[in-house]
């Protein structure tokens, strides 16, 4: 009995995504999509150059983004470490308390 309801509902899905695929395949054959930055809208000129390295050459966007992650990363961190240090949490050695 449970092979059996386990084999209909197995014939119920595959049924429900064969119809979904027919569905989406029932339409005329997509244009290519081509995704910019709208830049009319800015006024900052840091933003605007982004934008155009975005819509002209995304390695160097793509350079920009990961030299500025990991530069931020690191103020955060030493901006942080300054911080704990003010409070009077030392985390520049590490003790490591077993219990």
């Amino acid at each position: 009995m449970i092979r059996k309801l386990m084999l209909l509902l197995g014939a119920l899905v595959a049924g429900q995504s064969w119809l979904a695929k027919a569905a989406w395949a029932g339409g005329k054959k997509a244009s290519e999509l081509v995704v910019v930055a709208d830049t009319r809208v800015l006024k900052s000129g840091v933003m605007i150059y982004f934008a155009d390295l975005y819509n002209t050459n995304i390695l160097l966007f793509a350079i920009w983004a990961v030299v500025l992650t990991a530069g931020l990363g690191c103020f955060l961190g030493f901006f942080m470490d300054k911080i704990m240090g003010m409070t009077g949490l030392d985390l520049t050695s590490r003790k490591i308390v077993e219990h």
